[in-house]
């Protein structure tokens, strides 16, 4: 079997939501899995680029609104932008990976359940008690969790998860890692798909 394809997301944009929707349909058409992995956006693009949040930029910032919408019609994920400030997602993907260690396919619906809990229900997953109880819903043991997210096993887990991340190129969310190829944004999805299916970008 072909190797995954690394998914690395960021649960606090609403284009990685849709590109979580988006790229397990595309694996699932040509064969592959995906490996999901977290990073935050807010170190590559905030404190490496040293660039402000996309939305911000004046002229951008609204076609991307605009944008958001019209990608998630196209791939069909809900999505109802929720105005909430400050929000952040150290504590969920850093609940991702303790869980990813011990149970992958669970890991990956937690994700999902985060994304769906910002970018649909519109509640924060900042606190880290509403990122556990996602996680106990699920059958995870909430308190070993809990104890987990007060250590500094994750944090360093999390700091080297985004350091991979930028060592592999990524700067934004979604980005798609198939085969060495990184491909960045949902409007490079149907790229991705084509290196999927010709391992080359020729036109055909």
């Amino acid at each position: 079997m072909r190797a995954p394809i690394a998914f690395w997301f960021d649960p606090v944009s609403p284009f990685g939501y849709i590109g979580s929707i988006a790229i397990e349909r595309v694996a699932a058409k040509h064969g592959r899995e995906v490996d999901w992995r977290p990073f935050l956006i807010g170190v590559t693009v905030l404190k490496v680029m040293g660039m402000k949040p996309l939305r911000e930029y004046p002229l951008k910032g609204p076609w991307l609104e605009r944008d958001m919408q019209r990608l998630a019609e196209y791939f069909d994920a809900p999505l109802r932008p929720h105005g909430l400030k400050g929000i952040n997602s150290v504590a969920a993907c850093r609940a991702f990976l303790w869980i990813k260690a011990r149970e992958p396919a669970l890991a990956k619906l937690f994700a999902q359940n985060i994304f769906a809990k910002l970018w649909t229900r519109g509640e924060d997953i900042t606190p880290v008690a509403a990122v556990v109880a996602e996680a106990a819903a699920l059958g995870v043991d909430g308190a070993a969790l809990s104890e987990a997210l007060a250590g500094d096993e994750l944090k360093r887990a999390l700091r080297r998860s985004v350091e991979e991340a930028m060592a592999q190129g990524v700067f934004g969310a979604p980005s798609f890692v198939a085969d060495g190829e990184l491909f960045w944004g949902n409007d490079h999805i149907w790229m991705l798909e084509h290196w999927l299916a010709h391992g080359d970008f020729k036109r055909r």
